[in-house]
């Protein structure tokens, strides 16, 4: 998928809307970051999907994420860092109006059909 290219006013919305994490808060994603790459065994390009992954999550939360992956790829990446989606990230975070999945599932209100795969929508996983 090609990145689209975005408008400078659009960029300076997306700055606006991103998390405000406090400094307990940046540590805390440090030490899980350091702590899963010191862990960690296998394919590099795994724990580096993880470590964004934990990125994007505060960034979005977590209702966004289970929409855009797959139940066994959250399970692999909580495992790789050590936590649990629904306690370390907010349910939607500042940046959530932006994923076009969870706008569609608030519209059509069919979150959990669209996250079972039972409602199949395109470009559930983008941001706008």
């Amino acid at each position: 998928m090609a990145i689209k290219k975005i408008s400078e006013e659009q960029y300076k919305k997306h700055k606006r809307m991103l998390a405000k994490l406090t400094d307990s808060q940046l540590k805390e994603m440090q030490k899980i970051e350091r702590e899963a790459i010191a862990r960690f065994s296998g394919n590099m390009t795994t724990l580096m999907s993880a470590l964004g992954f934990l990125r994007v999550g505060y960034e979005v939360g977590w209702r966004v994420l289970i929409i855009a992956h797959h139940k066994t790829t959250i399970k692999k990446y909580e495992s790789i860092l050590n936590i649990d989606i629904r306690e370390q990230f907010p349910e939607e975070g500042s940046g959530a109006d932006r994923s076009i999945g969870l706008k569609v599932a608030k519209s059509l209100n069919k979150f959990w059909e669209i996250v079972r795969g039972q409602k199949k929508i395109e470009g559930k996983g983008d941001l706008s």
